[in-house]
């Protein structure tokens, strides 16, 4: 495709040279090849500018920047090189636009439902993906746990991916017979610009509590990003159906955006809204509920399970029915889905309380975990473990590194009027002190008088945790979930909770099964 092909829908402020053919559009200098045109555009934490004069010398053909001086620039120094600018600001619409062309428009070719919102993306995206799977459709599903290409697996790096990544995935989907994508959508991209221009079928609210105001400033810049998808501002057009959450004020006020957008909506609740669940049956493998929509109702079986689940089965259902799903195929795939890595994964090694890794990072999140938890420890299922009543909650958490300081003593409040015991310990310090961090976490934890340790070293941490637990208790892991990495000051390392937990607990057996103390074998891994 040559240049000026690849610039139609763009806008952009001059360009000049030639217009050479173009076999690949990168916006990484590092992926620079012969033939390339290279988007060099202002970035959080680099200027793409800068690498200009690499992506050259890797071969590329030609240049799109945001950035006057940088046209002025290289147009004086390589006249014959083939350069655009786009205006200031503007560079992620201009490399949507862009890798539509290139990628022959793959988002007009598959039906995209996009799940925004704190907390439930990621499982609400994958309830869906399993409804639409179920029903014989091939999907394209882009989230933070991972990417899936029509049943293949794919590493994500972003919740929501660059413009450019995001509209390679749809078009390999589409190669393979892909007809929807689900995704999650995160306030950054809406804010970003990394989804400008997608037409968006059906958008999905599921809840707005405090997170990312290191990023937003405050929670009404925040809500402003989220709003975009449903009124079309950050997107290019408002959604054909909205599906909200009416038992969240803001996804009331999202309802009344998205009618005056003209977007059809749905609304869900667990007693109001035009999906809700009746009935529901709880417990710790799973529930069963009635599903009520304007459609009728249906029995459905979930290995999912507590409250903030229900409302995850509900923005999937609600999506479902707007992409076309009976009912019948909604509860087909609500039972087909086995779990969602990180959210309420157990961890079993024969132990005699239950163990679980959680992605829980916020203190709503924490709220809802920890009273999933007293509802299973409160469950005639596991009081029988107990030695003499019900179980305990045991909580280890920790508070992410570089991000909004504000909501760490919120999530030590959350975690200490939610639990028996806590073990407060770092999750990803980042360039800060994990120590530090622990104690801003400090005073809200301190305010409930719950019991508990502090302890850096995670693998430390979580091994602490299993050694308070007791029969009929649950020891919940919260913070990382599916994460494989543990990022501090001096790098990132591996670190997957659900495997220290396994190994400690393995351990802790055969310390047991030895009849004896031994010396502490105090892990190395995982400090900060």
């Amino acid at each position: 495709m040559r240049f000026e092909e690849l610039l139609s829908g763009a806008e952009f402020v001059r360009r000049t040279g030639p217009n050479p053919e173009i076999g690949g559009v990168e916006y990484d200098s590092r992926r620079a090849r012969a033939g390339s045109l290279f988007l060099a555009l202002h970035g959080g934490t680099t200027d793409g500018n800068r690498y200009i004069g690499k992506a050259l010398e890797q071969g590329a053909a030609a240049v799109v920047t945001d950035s006057a001086g940088a046209f002025a620039e290289w147009a004086g120094r390589v006249p014959e090189m083939a350069i655009a600018e786009v205006p200031a600001g503007g560079g992620r619409r201009a490399m949507a636009a862009i890798a539509a062309n290139f990628f022959l428009h793959p988002e007009k070719q598959l039906a995209l439902t996009g799940v925004t919102g704190t907390n439930g993306k990621t499982t609400t995206t994958f309830v869906l993906d399993a409804m639409l799977n179920s029903a014989g459709r091939k999907t394209v599903l882009i989230g933070t746990i991972e990417n899936h290409v029509a049943g293949g697996i794919r590493p994500a790096p972003h919740t929501t991916p660059e413009s450019r990544d995001l509209l390679q995935l749809f078009r390999e989907g589409v190669d393979v017979g892909a007809t929807e994508a689900v995704m999650e959508v995160s306030s950054h991209a809406l804010a970003q610009g990394r989804v400008s221009g997608l037409p968006y079928d059906v958008a999905v609210f599921t809840n707005l509590t405090q997170d990312h105001l290191d990023f937003h400033g405050t929670m009404e810049n925040y809500f402003a990003a989220k709003r975009g998808l449903f009124d079309g501002e950050m997107v290019g057009a408002p959604p054909r159906v909205a599906v909200v959450n009416i038992d969240d004020p803001c996804g009331a006020e999202l309802a009344v955006v998205a009618r005056a957008a003209g977007a059809q909506t749905f609304s869900y609740g667990l007693a109001a809204g035009d999906f809700r669940a009746e009935d529901a049956q709880m417990g710790a493998s799973g529930m069963s509920l009635r599903l009520a929509t304007p459609h009728g109702e249906i029995e459905v079986q979930t290995r999912l399970t507590g409250q903030v689940n229900l409302y995850n089965l509900l923005a999937a259902a609600g999506a479902a029915q707007a992409r076309g799903l009976t009912l019948e195929e909604t509860a087909q795939g609500a039972a087909a889905l086995e779990y969602v890595p990180g959210r309420f994964q157990t961890v079993r090694a024969g132990q005699a309380f239950t163990v679980v890794v959680d992605y829980a990072h916020t203190d709503d999140a924490l709220r809802n975990l920890t009273a999933l938890a007293r509802e299973f420890v409160n469950h005639p299922g596991t009081q029988q473990q107990g030695a003499g009543g019900r179980g305990r909650v045991i909580t280890l958490f920790g508070c992410g590194g570089d991000r909004d300081r504000t909501k760490r003593p919120k999530m030590g409040r959350a975690a200490g009027e939610g639990s028996d015991f806590v073990v407060l310990t770092s999750d990803n310090p980042r360039s800060e002190d994990p120590e530090a961090i622990m104690r801003d976490a400090l005073p809200g934890l301190l305010e409930t008088g719950t019991q508990f340790v502090a302890e850096a070293n995670r693998a430390w941490a979580i091994r602490l945790a299993l050694e308070a637990a007791r029969p009929g208790d649950i020891v919940l892991l919260a913070g990382k979930g599916h994460e494989k990495e543990q990022v501090l000051r001096d790098g990132t390392v591996p670190f997957d909770d659900a495997e220290v937990a396994a190994a400690a607990l393995r351990e802790l057996q055969a310390k047991q099964d030895r009849g004896g103390a031994e010396e502490d074998n105090r892990p190395a891994g995982g400090r900060g």
